[in-house]
């Protein structure tokens, strides 16, 4: 598909570049990635609006997260990062090798985006923060802009770009469990005008855990590059490579942890698995391009395109029931390989018009994309685990030919349309529309079988705005979402496509200056054709019924001269299943949503000479209660506390953060009635940072 575009695109560009006898046009300013967000605000969040509207103007609840809030944390994985959202809940499934998160209730594990491309499926490959620049989390229903999305919201990453300066970056990390971790980021320009330029980040990762046996080898590196074709036209090259190998932790049994074992409790370091039977391995590899071309202050292009590939190969053992005794953990392992790829190019142009008094922003867009996925699995047999005395070394009998053995593709081509329109100083209106048309097939390797499924939707959003004062915003609003599923049931059959519908009401501030944000949002969102892992068929799915939450989130951010940088929130959800194959489901909240959730992260830059160059940080985190209509059992609250202490020399940073300072026992989930999840106990990691 880029072979198709982007030499029409380029030739535009270039058209455009040289047309004789040039118009002068004012001079344009060109933001870059980082101009998004500086200290803890954000005022945009260009990638995932697809637009320069600033946040206190658009009618949907978004949520950046900054590099600078990223580096005051520390933050390692996506889901340290995601942990500073309203409405999200992070790391329910333990530390099982990659990102799971919940937005607004629901599931949304696989709406991960990068740099306003899907990434797919988002497993087997945990995301690195490390090569963002920001992380923006779009709350509700974002199909008009992206497609196949979770009704719930989306993760959009934005890639660390090259700048137009030298620089070079250098650290080092140590910590609890033997982490150990070396980064680098350096940076050139090519040309001149600085408007060429290259950049290269990466990092090795290696680390323990504190369950026995189990580990992590982690690599990753990004080479980027910007070309000067133009002084209207941005361009830049973005290829990366992540590397994965990893033991599955996902829990113990809830009798022993969360609930009475006549035994006595587990040992929280418990391995319920076989270390020879494993690990983890996954790649990935991602080639692709931003293209921005301004053809007058009023008028301009995106594209945007990647190519992904991905292989997994992977072998772990799961708990089942415990036996009578209490003692002995039934258990199960599988065989999992995969084969993946992705490619997507979203082409879009932007004209800012007047019309009949009132000002337009009209974009319209075609959006293509393939994902194509190779997977096979088989489930195993071995002896149960005694949980207070383990002996290792248990045979595990495998099938000799793979339980299942599908290659799914979704092919779908999309054109959206949005308008913005600003009748007056007070009032405007967002509307949007994308007509999407799919094709799904899935095809039985083992049988030859091919399933077809074509697909044609439309989903629309709307979205009213009134500016109550200079920095006060009200707005209402309703979306829906389309997601088309690739799993199969047990009898062959393919899913039906996944739909949301959202209506919301909020209110925005910001400060003049931009130093204080905040915002409060009340929302109604329904999930319909909800999916579920078919635990009895390893591989295969059940669609189960409707899902419903409400909530309201509140939001603060400041930025102050004083030295305080702050953001704090609060989550309220009522969430509940209203539609189940299960009758004695329905009614019940959804797994591993809290009815209350509250988060507060603070850094103090010391301004007095004595101590010039310390900064010091701390935080809380609260989660209350959570019951779930897959577990019989109630996850207790929890509050942890976080803090960090900083100094900044010449040329050096040094930085200490430790995570549950308290080391506290907690819970961040659960699976079924056999598994529980396993809060991290506390943490602590100790960086140094070199620039020259």
């Amino acid at each position: 598909m880029a072979t198709l575009f982007l030499p029409f695109t380029l030739s535009l560009v270039h058209a455009q570049n040289n047309t004789p006898d040039p118009v002068v046009l004012p001079e344009i300013v060109v933001e870059t990635t980082q101009s998004d967000g500086a200290g803890f605000i954000a005022k945009k969040a260009s990638g995932i609006t697809k637009s320069d509207a600033i946040l206190l103007e658009t009618p949907q609840s978004i949520s950046v997260l900054t590099r600078e809030l990223l580096d005051s944390q520390q933050a390692v994985t996506l889901t340290d990062a995601l942990r500073n959202v309203t409405g999200v809940v992070s790391g329910n499934f333990g530390r099982r090798g990659w990102d799971d998160f919940i937005i607004r209730g629901q599931r949304a594990t696989e709406s991960v985006f990068l740099d306003g491309l899907s990434v797919s499926q988002n497993a087997w490959v945990a995301q690195e923060p490390f090569g963002m620049e920001r992380v923006e989390v779009l709350k509700g229903p974002a199909s008009i802009m992206f497609g196949k999305v979770q009704p719930g919201g989306m993760v959009n990453m934005v890639s660390k770009k090259p700048r137009s300066d030298a620089f070079n970056e250098v650290g080092v990390t140590i910590g609890s469990d033997s982490f150990k971790q070396a980064t680098f980021d350096l940076g050139r320009p090519i040309s001149a005008n600085g408007k060429s330029a290259f950049r290269i980040n990466g990092l090795v990762l290696d680390r323990d855990d504190p369950t026995d046996f189990v580990y992590q080898k982690h690599r990753w590196i990004a080479p980027s590059l910007t070309l000067d074709v133009g002084p209207d036209t941005d361009f830049t090259l973005l290829t990366s490579y992540n590397y994965n190998e990893y033991i599955r932790q996902q829990g113990l049994s809830p009798y022993g942890t969360i609930l009475p074992n006549k035994n006595g409790a587990i040992p929280w370091n418990r391995f319920i698995g076989e270390s020879a039977f494993g690990p983890y391995t996954s790649e990935q590899y991602r080639v692709g391009y931003t293209l921005e071309h301004r053809f007058a202050p009023d008028l301009k292009l995106q594209q945007n395109f990647r190519w992904q590939e991905q292989s997994m190969q992977g072998r772990a053992v799961f708990n089942g029931t415990l036996q009578a005794n209490q003692i002995l953990q039934n258990r199960s392992a599988t065989l999992q390989d995969s084969d993946s790829r992705v490619i997507g190019l979203d082409t879009n142009i932007e004209k800012k018009l007047e019309l009949l008094g009132m000002k337009h922003a009209v974009m319209g867009g075609l959006d293509l994309a393939q994902d194509r996925d190779h997977f096979k699995s088989s489930t195993c047999s071995l002896a149960a685990l005694n949980l207070y005395q383990p002996v290792y070394g248990a045979a595990i009998t495998c099938p000799a030919n793979w339980t299942n053995d599908n290659t799914t593709t979704f092919s779908s081509t999309a054109l959206y349309l949005r308008d913005r329109i600003e009748f007056n100083d007070r009032f405007s209106l967002l509307l949007g529309v994308r007509r999407e048309d799919g094709k799904l097939e899935t095809l039985n390797n083992k049988t030859g079988a091919m399933q077809t499924q074509n697909t044609l939707a439309t989903t629309s959003n709307a979205g009213l705005m009134f500016k109550i004062s200079p920095n006060v915003m009200s707005y209402i609003s309703h979306a829906d979402s389309f997601l088309p599923l690739s799993g199969l049931k047990i009898s062959g059959e393919q899913l039906k496509p996944e739909s949301g519908k959202q209506s919301e009401v909020g209110l925005k501030f910001a400060s003049d200056d931009g130093r204080i944000t905040s915002g409060i949002a009340l929302y109604d969102l329904t999930r319909q054709n909800v999916s579920a892992s078919d635990v009895n068929n390893t591989g295969y799915y059940l669609q189960i019924g409707e899902q419903q939450s409400k909530g309201v989130e509140v939001d603060l951010a400041m930025d102050l001269r004083n030295g305080w940088n702050m953001l704090a929130g609060y989550t309220y959800t009522d969430s509940e299943v209203t539609k189940d194959t299960i009758a004695a489901n329905v009614g019940k909240p959804l797994n591993n949503v809290p009815r209350h959730a509250a988060t507060l992260w603070g850094t103090y830059t010391f301004r007095q000479a004595a101590l010039h160059g310390f900064s010091v940080g701390a935080g809380v985190r609260y989660s209350g209660a959570m019951r779930g209509y897959s577990y019989s059992y109630t996850i207790p609250g929890y509050t942890l506390a976080d803090a960090a202490l900083n100094y900044v020399g010449n040329g050096y940073k040094l930085a200490l953060n430790v995570k549950n300072l308290f080391d506290k026992k907690y819970y961040p989930g659960a699976l079924s009635n056999n598994v529980v999840a396993l809060g991290d106990p506390r943490q602590i990691l100790l960086n140094a940072t070199f620039f020259f």
